[in-house]
């Protein structure tokens, strides 16, 4: 079985370059999980295709605010549902797959192709309950033929009467796909289907189908009166530029773009009208403490540079933790501060990046420059670097997932961990948060220790979830001999496992290739399995 390497992970000893921050020398934990929802297939059954073979593509599990017991849940195939938690019944709350005979709203919606094309995310916004609020990120392609505008013919409920798309903002380079965020805003809040308007707040171009605009997120710990308060910030990848032979390369690097960066903006342009600037397109506000206000030619909205793809966000204690993609070698964790400079495309993980695309050891000098554009600099910085990282190698896994600091009552040893997957191969490891605070140093060898996750399911060990996503896969038609899709290290098939928390703090898992969510239920020393 593919997962059977993880075993490999306990044993590893650290040095540099190496595999993992630190020797796995704590007893691996094993979570007990149950079959929690079962999401409608939207994929196909054959088994053919990178995304298309999945049975489910669902991209987050996020519980609607205020005590409402329903998860909303995104396909990135299109539907955005509503999961009752009492009946674990699925309702299609919206449908953004308009193309080719699909009856959802946008008829230049890309979902075919590139595993983060589609309906990206969506986020609820810290006053929902008081004005319905939400926002989501979807991936359109630009060259189909048609109009941008939402289509309500099968969505009588909303409403596009005055709707207007926005002016993209420009990536150097050829453009293949465009990441849209909206704001909806829910008139009927309690309804199963939507009723209400949406507004367009920003377009961005990609150079090509992955690493689009992803995550978004808003400081859980801010109150009304803060200046966090409704901050959205927002993870975008780097349209697959970082990797390129060509101009496009530095991207990720410079300030005149917002790719392979952290964005942070204020959606509603009511608030903090003393503290922040409208936006170039009138769409939404900028703070002013944002750390490149004042740069001449960069764009105000970024917080952060020199990420690959920052696909998740988190927050543990007011800190902002994202989750970004490696290229070769190396898969991150990261603490994100104003202004820092993450590395990318001149660093992955704690290594130099060459041209080549191969890492090596850093140099003496330790610093990059600050790119304004294509031609113009502005001094150096020293790179942040990861305080959480693991290798494309046996044990380790090809792409980070989702990740959170466990603040649960239901599994006291995970409590002050941080708790994270591999997609492809189905690995889960935590991390103590204490060591990724001390990691945070400047010093780019300091990295967290990483420990172990099995999983208990049915009265079985299983060291990923890869084998527990695969069985289901088959149970629901599955036709590919293992899971559909590739991976370097996952091989044959990918898991495509994330994590997500509920209000509470407590644990689900949720598999593309299967389409189900699973509930975290209890855990138990692993040495007391068989």
């Amino acid at each position: 079985m593919i997962g059977s390497t993880s075993l490999r992970i306990a044993c590893l000893v650290v040095a540099l370059p190496a595999l993992w921050a630190a020797a796995d020398s704590a007893p691996a934990i094993t979570l007990e999980i149950k079959d929690y929802a079962t999401a409608p297939i939207t994929g196909l059954l054959d088994g053919k295709g990178q995304t298309d073979g999945m049975l489910a593509r669902i991209n987050s599990l996020r519980e609607e605010p205020f005590g409402a017991l329903r998860f909303w849940v995104n396909d990135l195939n299109g539907p955005l549902y509503i999961l009752d938690r009492a009946t674990k019944t699925f309702t299609k709350y919206l449908d953004f797959n308009g193309r080719d005979g699909h009856s959802g709203i946008f008829h230049k919606f890309a979902f075919e192709t590139g595993f983060a094309n589609g309906l990206v995310s969506v986020q609820f916004d810290p006053e929902y309950n008081r004005n319905g609020r939400f926002y989501t990120v979807h991936i359109e392609d630009p060259s189909l033929a048609g109009s941008n505008l939402p289509d309500n013919t099968n969505v009588p409920g909303l409403n596009v009467r005055g709707y207007q798309t926005t002016k993209a903002i420009t990536t150097p380079g050829d453009i293949q796909r465009e990441g849209v965020l909206i704001e909806w805003t829910d008139t009927k809040e309690s309804n199963g289907t939507f009723e209400g308007t949406a507004r367009e707040l920003m377009r961005v171009q990609l150079n090509t189908r992955i690493h689009p605009l992803g995550d978004l997120s808003f400081n859980p710990t801010a109150r009304r009166g803060d200046s966090e308060w409704r901050v959205l910030y927002i993870g975008s990848g780097d349209g697959g530029s970082g990797e390129s032979r060509l101009a496009i390369r530095m991207n990720p690097q410079r300030l005149d773009t917002v790719v392979g960066k952290i964005l942070r903006i204020v959606p509603d342009l009511a608030e903090h009208t003393s503290t922040s600037t409208v936006s170039e397109n009138g769409r939404y506000r900028i703070p002013n403490d944002n750390p490149f206000v004042s740069t001449p030619g960069a764009r105000k909205e970024i917080w952060a540079v020199g990420l690959r793809n920052p696909h998740r966000l988190t927050w543990a204690d007011g800190r902002l933790i994202a989750n970004s993609i490696g290229l070769r070698t190396w898969e991150t964790a990261n603490i994100i501060h104003k202004g820092a400079n993450y590395g990318y495309s001149l660093r992955e993980g704690n290594e130099l990046l060459q041209p080549d695309n191969k890492t090596t050891r850093l140099p003496d000098v330790d610093k990059i420059p600050v790119l304004l554009s294509d031609t113009e600099t502005s001094g150096e910085i020293v790179p942040t670097y990861p305080v959480i990282q693991y290798g494309h190698v046996q044990g380790g896994g090809d792409a980070i997932g989702s990740g959170f600091l466990y603040q649960g009552k239901l599994i006291p040893a995970l409590r002050g961990k941080y708790i994270f997957t591999d997609i492809s191969t189905g690995h889960i490891w935590y991390a103590d948060y204490k060591e990724m605070l001390a990691a945070d140093d400047g010093d780019p060898k300091t990295t967290a220790a990483m420990h172990e996750v099995k999983i208990l399911f049915e009265g079985k060990v299983y060291d990923t979830m890869f084998p527990v996503a695969e069985i289901a896969y088959h149970a629901r038609g599955g036709k590919s001999p293992h899971l559909p899709g590739r991976g370097a290290i996952s091989g044959d098939g990918r898991a495509d496992a994330h994590v997500a928390v509920d209000a509470a703090g407590e644990l689900y898992i949720f598999t593309k290739t299967d389409g189900m969510i699973r509930r975290v239920v209890g855990t138990t020393d692993v040495r007391t399995q068989n």
